[in-house]
């Protein structure tokens, strides 16, 4: 009996440690993702003692976003700072492909100042130009298009805020790697052809998808949206409060997308040590890119901390899911399911969807 235990506890010690690395976790190991229920700069601090070894080197970039003109429920200044000043990070974003103040580099960091984001520089990593990274064993892109300034940090925290999308169903780490790494083209190519379809009979011409719209590209009595000018963004859908604005009903263009975002987020992590936080709060089904986001429908959860992208991905899924009492909450908030980013992410070696939740509140 006690030989049985010695093996098992030597098997539990040799799975903690090497899955706590920032190498993809093997599918068939178990990745550690800590929770804590603390929502705050000092929760994010207490995870961070989980996770610390494997932020390596001297430069360190933290992922973060600054939020819409509009919206507030993007992750506040103040959760990430104690976390920057410990690490002596610098904030990283790229710029959007449209219009707005986070289309260009100086407005976009203005916004960022305006928001609390004062206590770090701030790399716009496409201001620098394209970083080319080749995406290995993708279905849809040979290539992927980032921000070339990428290539000048030795760690990347994604600091990512698990909220809905009302594209890819949620966007969380994955989605922060890929549209939130990419430079404008490379998110024109991830959401190419792409376009919403309108339903004229749920529509009351309210006006918030002309008003949101960047493009510009949607008219009322009658809704129709000029595809000659949609980016394919997805921004009317996620702002419309009746479903006046889709997706397309067609199960083979999301998996398309959704797989486009995992194969640009691929190259994202492997290029550089990457580690992970996802913050399950204000869980709206919008975007932190809506300036009129849709209220959130979960409460505040917690906070994720892991070096396993796909294992963080997974455990904050099953964490919404667990909390709105049904099987896929994104699916039924925004009739869009994102988990094939999860299934796909796996599939590309990114890492597990097998993880062990540790609670640091009970420890």
């Amino acid at each position: 009996m006690k030989k049985t235990t010695l093996i098992l506890l030597t098997i539990s010690i040799f799975l903690f440690f090497s899955c706590s690395n920032t190498k993809p976790t093997d599918a068939g190991d178990i990745a550690p993702v800590y929770f804590t229920s603390d929502i705050s700069s000092e929760g994010v601090m207490k995870l961070f003692e989980y996770i610390k070894d494997n932020v390596t080197g001297d430069n360190i970039g933290i992922k973060v976003h600054f939020g819409e003109d509009g919206n507030a429920y993007f992750v506040p200044a103040t959760m990430v700072e104690p976390l920057c000043m410990a690490l002596n990070a610098t904030l990283v974003e790229t710029n959007v492909a449209y219009g707005g103040r986070r289309a260009k580099t100086e407005t976009h960091i203005e916004l960022a100042r305006e928001r609390g984001f004062t206590f770090a520089p701030i790399d716009i990593l496409d201001s620098g130009g394209t970083l080319e990274l080749p995406v290995k064993g993708g279905s849809h892109f040979q290539s992927a298009l980032l921000g070339k300034n990428l290539e000048n940090y030795s760690t990347i925290v994604y600091f990512t805020h698990f909220k809905g999308h009302g594209l890819s169903g949620f966007g969380g780490c994955i989605k922060n790697a890929s549209m939130g790494m990419a430079t404008p083209a490379g998110k024109r190519l991830m959401h190419r052809g792409d376009f919403p379809q309108t339903i004229q009979r749920n529509c009351n011409d309210c006006g918030i998808c002309v008003q949101d719209c960047p493009e510009n590209a949607i008219t009322l009595e009658p809704l129709a949206i000029n595809l000659n000018a949609c980016s394919g963004c997805g921004m009317c859908i996620s702002v419309c409060p009746r479903r006046a604005i889709v997706r397309p009903a067609d199960d083979e263009k999301t998996r398309i997308f959704l797989e486009k975002l995992v194969e640009y987020a691929q190259p994202a992590i492997n290029a550089v040590n990457s580690v992970y936080y996802n913050i399950i709060m204000t869980v709206s089904p919008s975007c932190d890119c809506v300036s009129s986001p849709k209220a959130p429908f979960i409460s505040d959860l917690g906070i994720l901390a892991s070096t396993d992208i796909v294992a963080i991905e997974a455990a904050a899924h099953d964490l919404v899911d667990k909390a709105h009492q049904c099987e896929d909450a994104f699916l039924n908030v925004n009739s869009v399911s994102g988990k094939h980013q999860i299934d796909y992410a796996e599939q590309m070696g990114m890492g597990t969807k097998k993880y062990k939740l540790i609670d640091i509140d009970k420890k």
